[in-house]
């Protein structure tokens, strides 16, 4: 297949389809007597593989790493296993994190519902943001 074939299949564009050959996301291709890239059926997995993988937080670092274990003949669904669990770690944390900030935004609209333009000090950029003090 050539590579227009193969971005067609996918929905990923040519350009996309040589970067994940650059960095070794995807396999390099045979070539044709002409210099075409000719991929076999095979790429079309690997390319489906690293959408999904992508899908789910995988930067294209781990997918080469997870890549890289089945070529070499490993299964690599524990390496995989061992990501996604730390993937689901970090989004954990960040949506602690968000649901903090979210509460803070929500203090504040509320706080400006008590608050007039005039209680604005001309020491202040906005009063509705108030600065930390001293022994934050």
């Amino acid at each position: 297949m050539r590579i227009g074939e193969v971005a067609k299949a996918t929905r990923v564009p040519v350009k996309t389809l040589r970067y994940y050959e650059e960095i070794g996301v995807l396999a390099p291709p045979a070539r044709t007597a002409e210099g075409y890239r000719n991929y076999s059926p095979e790429a079309l997995d690997q390319v489906g593989f690293v959408k999904a993988s992508q899908a789910v937080g995988l930067s294209l670092r781990e997918i080469r790493e997870v890549l890289a274990y089945r070529r070499a003949g490993v299964v690599p669904c524990q390496h995989v296993l061992l990501l996604l669990e730390q993937h689901a770690r970090e989004y954990r944390d960040r949506i602690a994190e968000l649901s903090d900030a979210l509460a803070t935004l929500e203090e504040l609209i509320m706080r400006a519902d008590r608050l007039r333009a005039d209680d604005c000090s001309p020491n202040s950029i906005c009063h509705l943001i108030p600065a930390p003090t001293s022994d934050s």
